[in-house]
Order: C-alpha cells, then structure tokens, then sequence
C-alpha cells in the first residue's frame, strides 16, 4: 500500500466533553464497534466488572473520572481509526489542550439534561484556535432531557457555531422509542444494552415511508414527521466543507451506556471526518504525503507500567514512514536518537509496531531525552510549532514527610512533572520547591503517584502566591538588576527559565509599574 492509501485509511480524533457527559463511555462503545473488544465496561458500576479500558490508573477507577489522556486505536470498516480520550475534568484542561495539538477532527460529548457546560465552553475555544472540526454527540437520551431543538439552539448560541442534525431522537427518557438516522435515512430502534452490540436498524424508504407505522406508534409518527419538517427547513442541508472549516457541527442523539445512537455516530464520522492534515512548523507548513518522517511529542506518561518504571513519550506522526530502529534527529538537542522499541496502544495493553503513518500515536519508551514539544525528524530543523505552558491558577510547597526518600521525592516530581500535568519551580534562595497546578485535584493526584508510583511521602502546604510570570529583558543588565532586588521572589522552572513568583495583584502591577523594562510573561513561550 502506497503512503498516500495509508493516510486516506486514517482517522485521528480527540473525545471531550465536560465532566460527566459521558466522554470515556462513548469512547468505550465505540471500541465495542469497532471489535478492539468484545464487552464494554462501566466507568462507575457496581453490577458489571470490567472496567472501562481509557480509565486504568488506579485512582481514575477509585474517582470513576479520567486524570490523563488515553490512547487507543482500531479497525473499523477498513480504516485505521485512532481515539484519544482526554480528562473531562477542569483541573486537567491543560492535557487536553496539549492532546488537542494532536488530533485532526473532534467528536465533542454534551449531556441532554444538562446542555451546554462551562468546560465545554474552554474547549470550543481550544478547537477554534486551529479550526478543528467539531462533531456533536448528545448523550444520556435514556434520561428525561431538554428539548433537543433548545440543545441546538444552546449549542449554536453558547459556542458560537452552527449545528446540522444528523440523527433525530424519537421521545425521551422513559418514552425513548429510537432515533431517525437523517444521513442515511433509517430508524434505529430503542433497545437498552450496556454491554453488546445494538445493530437493529430498520431499513426505510425516508421519512413519508408507510413502513414507519409498523415499528412506531401512530402519534410518534406525526410528530416525527412533523419535526424532522422543522429541521430541514430551519437548518442548511449538510455541507461536509463546511464542517471540515470548523464552520458547522453535524449533531447525533443517543445514549452511550446503552450502545444507542453511536452506530449511527462512527459511520457518518468515517466518511466526513478528515485524514491527517498539513502540521506548520517555524519554518514552513508540512504535508503528510512528504517521504521524510516527522512527528513531535505531545504528551508523556511515567509508570504506564508502575512494575517496570517505564517512561512512554506519546508521538504523533505527521509525515512520512516512522521505522522502528532507525535514526532521528532530535531538533531540540541537535543529535541523532534511535528508537528501537516504539508501541500503539489499547489503553494500557500495548503492541510492538515496526512501522507507522502520518495520523498514528506511537509509544516511544525515553530516559529522559523526550519532552513535551520536542520535535523528531529525518534531519529537518524546524519545530513543529510549540505547545506552551500557561501560568498555573494555584500553588503550594513541596514538603517532604520522610528525610530518607530525598532522592525518591526528587526523582517523582521530576519525572510526573514531564508528564505537564503541573508545574515545578525552585526558588533561588532556599531551594523551596513549589508546585503550581490548573486545578486543586492535581495535588492530590501528585500526592497519590509519588507515594505508590515511588514511595515518596510528601505534603503541599499553601503558600501564599498569585501568579508565575516568566520574566525577561531586552537588556541583560537590567534582568541581572531585578533579579538581585526581588531574588526572594525568583524562582526557576524545570528548564531553568526564571519565573518571578508574584504575591498579589496589585504587588504584581506596582513591581510592573516600577520596573518597565522587565517584560512579564503569562506562558513560556515568548
């Protein structure tokens, strides 16, 4: 198979959702579509034992809510179709941010009773930075939810985009009869199944098909009718253009525990969802058809394998053929690195690949070399452009709870720390370690890895800091200046940048008020 058949094979797309929705339990069905498993699990059940596949770490299943991104890839249909699954939860924004970097197209969970969310919100505004199409899936329809003509019009008002139905629900919550399929023109029957397969579809001639009274009561049918009437005439007909500028979100209806409404989903995403796109780098955009390989490093994950200490650098590939065992030019260090040992996954079940293609996520196990925004390629020098770190909302001192595990302490915070799910800065004087976080959940993951990850017994007490700015000046002198007079407040991060580590707002404006030649940073890519 050519390079080119391979990319038009592949789809990449990100699942996100607010807390919630429903995310990883779609992502779970549509595994179980896609036969990479046979059962799905339950994100929080007590009946059914198998747990869902993307959660694995152990706190994800004590919390029954996702801390880090999963990936996970099938086949379906004769495409290769890659799932990243990304935390719902606000206090990790900042993984899905990076994951977002990754993925070419977004299918994008919202609940029926509780509609558009804060979160869901943040993470439009993350798709519409890069014009990722966006693919709607409302959820929970076994619930007594909203209107689904109110949900659109939520959808359309509160994220700024506008909606096509692609399926349209027939009742709600206890009377659930099934869904119409607009796209293809069928009736998928209601039948709740958590764990199997639904793939009853009524084959019909359209909407005015007599053939709809047989399954449908008469009053379901008349009102139907008259609302799929309504859709046609208030909504544009489907432009699959459109969609791929990010300008409109095709919408489905179903109920992911109960398998229903995502058939329908996956085979409309397959044929309207992009292959992998051109990617810019600082010098030039690059299309995935180029014969040199490129990829970069959106994410990395420590003790995917707590037994083995292992440390798996996440790649997307953006051009080329990745060879397993051949040289690459690591852009940020300038020098060759081989990679013999390269993985897909399934969650947390991995496979040896010995070649991938633009569109795939590959493992690459690293000592330390890979970090998050590195760039590797068959010699090229430009980055692919750089996936920055914001300032972190909160903050509170490392204290280390057992004198002997120094060592082991140092060694998780900085390897969790490569993992960008927080921030680490050293003050100058004192040598204080403070960790700065999106969200105040994150300490308390920190706190679990470190003591079961690496036995490390740590506490993070508060402190009282407003804001991280990296800081910088045109003129070395003056920096070597500032820092001297406010060197009780500097602070470096875990690439040495300095960081001035502000108390308060106003402190913060005065010190920027008193010091204009000093430039103030919110992220670190400046």
């Amino acid at each position: 198979m050519t390079l080119e058949q391979e990319i038009q094979k592949r789809r990449t797309f990100g699942i996100i959702a607010h807390p919630d929705a429903g995310k990883t339990t779609l992502t779970e069905k549509l595994l179980l579509f896609g036969g990479a498993i046979q059962t799905a699990g339950a994100v929080k059940s007590n009946k059914i034992d198998v747990g869902t596949r993307s959660d694995w770490m152990e706190i994800e299943k004590q919390r029954g809510i996702s801390v880090a991104t999963s990936v996970m890839g099938f086949d379906y249909k004769d495409l290769k179709i890659n799932i990243l699954d990304t935390p719902g939860h606000e206090d990790f924004a900042e993984d899905t941010y990076r994951t977002l970097t990754a993925v070419d197209s977004v299918i994008m969970v919202i609940d029926c009773v509780k509609g558009v969310e804060k979160q869901t919100e943040k993470l439009m505004e993350v798709c519409r930075m890069r014009n990722t199409p966006v693919l709607c899936f409302i959820n929970k329809l076994d619930r007594e939810g909203r209107d689904a003509f109110d949900l659109l019009d939520e959808i359309e008002e509160k994220l700024d985009i506008k909606v096509r139905p692609m399926s349209w629900p027939i009742g709600m919550g206890k009377s659930l009869r099934g869904v119409y399929n607009l796209f293809e023109n069928n009736l998928n029957l209601y039948e709740p199944s958590k764990t199997k397969k639904v793939t009853d579809v009524v084959e019909i001639k359209g909407i005015d098909d007599p053939a709809l009274e047989q399954h449908l009561p008469q009053s379901s049918v008349k009102e139907l009718r008259e609302e799929i009437e309504l859709v046609n005439g208030v909504y544009d007909p489907f432009d699959t253009q459109q969609y791929l500028d990010g300008k409109v979100a095709p919408v489905f209806f179903g109920s992911a525990v109960n398998n229903f409404g995502v058939r329908e989903l996956l085979d409309c995403f397959i044929q309207i969802a992009p292959p992998p796109v051109p990617r810019e780098t600082e010098e030039r955009q690059i299309l995935p058809e180029e014969k040199k390989f490129s990829g970069f490093i959106f994410k990395i994950h420590a003790n995917m394998d707590p037994k083995h200490r292992n440390r798996i650098a996440f790649a997307r590939i953006c051009s080329g053929v990745f060879k397993r065992g051949s040289n690459y030019y690591h852009v940020r260090q300038e020098k060759p690195f081989r990679f013999s040992n390269a993985t897909a996954f399934m969650a947390q079940q991995k496979e040896t690949v010995d070649e991938a293609f633009p569109g795939d996520i590959i493992g690459l196990y690293d000592t330390g070399n890979l970090k998050i925004g590195d760039t590797l390629t068959e010699g090229e020098k430009g980055l692919y452009k750089g996936i920055p770190s914001f300032s972190p909302e909160l903050f509170r001192e490392v204290i280390n709870l057992d004198a002997m595990k120094a060592k082991q302490l140092e060694k998780g915070l900085n390897q969790l720390m490569d993992e960008g799910v927080a921030q680490l800065f050293t003050f100058e004087m004192g040598s204080r370690k403070v960790v700065g976080t999106v969200g105040a959940l994150q300490f308390e993951v920190l706190q679990h890895r470190l003591l079961n990850e690496y036995n490390a017994k740590a506490r993070f007490d508060a402190v009282s800091i407003y804001k991280a700015c990296w800081i910088s000046a045109e003129d070395d002198a003056k920096l070597d200046a500032f820092v001297k007079d406010k060197y009780r407040h500097i602070a470096k991060d875990k690439e040495g940048k300095l960081v001035f580590m502000a108390e308060s707002k106003a402190w913060l404006q005065m010190v920027q008020d008193n010091f204009p030649d000093i430039q103030f940073h919110n992220i670190s890519e400046f």
